[in-house]
């Protein structure tokens, strides 16, 4: 199931990452990686606040289409 369809405060483990290279690896960057916890904070009109490692990442509605959990 895609991020952008989880409801706020469920915790996650990143089964798959879509998309171009480049849209992989910017999010790869960012510490979106397959096997990686990540809990969602907030969804404000697609868009997304997820806790990830240690930190707190905002995210477009498009590239939370590609985050596959």
């Amino acid at each position: 199931m895609p991020l952008s369809m989880v409801c706020d405060g469920e915790e996650f483990l990143i089964k798959k990452i879509n998309g171009k290279e480049e849209v992989r690896r910017f999010l790869e960057n960012l510490g979106f990686v397959a096997g990686t916890q990540i809990t969602l904070v907030s969804k404000i009109c697609g868009n997304v606040i997820v806790q990830i490692k240690d930190s707190r990442v905002a995210i477009s509605k498009e590239m939370a289409q590609k985050i596959i959990v």
